[in-house]
C-alpha cells in the first residue's frame, strides 16, 4: 500500500476515457480521502490545471497528507520569478497548506527553453524558502529527460508506465533514475481507464489495435486475472518505482484497488508492449 498514491484530477474535472460519472462530488471525494488514509496511503497528486481539485482538497482538509502539485506551462510574457512565486503561493492558499511535498512542471520542456534557467533558479529559491520540499517534472516520453538530467538537480520524475507503455524500462531510464537517487512516480496504470474497459465499450478508434487487445484478453483469461489486477500488479512490482498514482471516480473503485493491491502477480508477456504513440499518448486520441 505504501507505493500507492492517490491522483485527484477527477476531484476537479470530469476526466478519463472510461469515466461515465463526471467530476467526483465533494461528498464522494471526502469519503475517498478518508478510505485511502485509513488504508495507509499518504500521498496526493494534484495540479493547478486540474480545475477545482486544489480547492476541493483544501476545503476537505489535507494537512496530514503529502501533497504534490504541478505548475502549468510558462505564460508567454511574464516576470518568471514573480509568476512562479505567485502561482505557488496561490496553490498553497487553495490547498490550505504551508508547503508542498513536491512541485512538478506540467511541461518539462519549459526547463529547456530560453527561460529555463531562470525558471529553475526561481523554483530552487522556493525550496530554500521552505515552500516546496522536492522539485520535479511530469513527462509524456522518456526523450524529454535528455536535456534535463543530469544538467539540473531533479528530485522527482512523474511518467506514464503500464502494461502497454514500457518506454521508461526499454530505454533504460528507469534504472538510471534510480541510480541517481531520483524518485519515480508512475501514472496512467490504467491508460485513463482504457485497459479496464470491456471490448464492447471500447471506442471504435482503438479497433486498429485489435490484435493487441486479443493478446491482452487471452493472457488475462489464461492467468485468471481481472484487468484491474493485471494493471496494478505490473506497476506495483517494478522495484525501481517509488509511487504508483491511481485515480478513481468513486470510493467503490478505490476499495477494489485496495483489495487486490497486496496480491501476487505473474509476469506480463513482452508481446503486450507497444511503442505506438497513437495508442499510448491520450493527447493523440480523438
Amino acid at each position: 500500500m505504501s507505493k500507492l498514491a492517490l491522483g485527484t484530477v477527477q476531484f476537479g474535472l470530469p476526466y478519463g476515457v472510461a469515466n461515465q460519472s463526471g467530476q467526483v462530488s465533494r461528498q464522494e471525494a471526502c469519503q475517498i480521502l478518508s478510505t485511502a488514509w485509513e488504508a495507509g496511503l499518504d500521498t496526493l497528486d494534484t495540479a493547478i490545471a486540474y480545475g477545482t481539485s486544489e480547492s476541493v482538497l483544501g476545503e476537505i482538509g489535507v494537512s496530514q497528507w503529502r501533497v504534490i502539485s504541478k505548475l502549468p506551462p510558462l505564460p508567454g510574457e511574464a516576470d518568471i520569478q514573480q509568476w512562479v512565486q505567485q502561482s505557488v503561493h496561490d496553490s498553497l492558499k487553495r490547498l490550505r497548506k504551508e508547503s508542498l511535498t513536491g512541485l512538478l512542471l506540467h511541461r518539462a520542456q519549459d526547463f529547456q527553453g530560453d527561460n529555463g534557467l531562470v525558471l529553475y533558479d526561481s523554483l530552487q529559491r522556493l525550496k530554500s524558502m521552505g515552500w516546496i520540499e522536492k522539485l520535479g517534472v511530469s513527462i509524456y516520453s522518456p526523450d524529454e529527460l535528455k536535456g534535463i538530467i543530469p544538467q539540473l538537480k531533479i528530485d522527482i520524475v512523474q511518467t506514464p508506465l503500464n502494461v502497454l507503455d514500457r518506454r521508461l524500462i526499454q530505454t533504460g531510464w528507469l534504472p538510471r533514475l534510480k541510480s541517481l537517487g531520483i524518485e519515480v512516480h508512475t501514472r496512467s496504470s490504467f491508460l485513463q481507464g482504457l485497459l479496464l474497459m470491456l471490448p464492447l465499450h471500447r471506442p471504435a478508434y482503438f479497433d486498429r489495435w485489435s490484435e493487441l487487445w486479443n493478446t491482452w484478453q487471452t493472457w488475462l483469461e489464461a492467468e485468471d486475472l481481472t484487468p484491474l489486477a493485471a494493471c496494478l500488479g505490473f506497476a506495483l512490482h517494478q522495484e525501481s518505482v517509488d509511487r504508483v498514482l491511481v485515480g478513481v471516480d468513486s470510493c467503490q473503485q478505490l476499495r477494489e484497488i485496495l483489495s487486490i493491491a497486496a496480491s501476487n502477480f505473474p509476469s506480463v508477456p513482452d508481446s503486450l508492449g507497444s511503442d505506438d504513440l497513437g495508442l499510448l499518448n491520450p493527447s493523440r486520441w480523438p
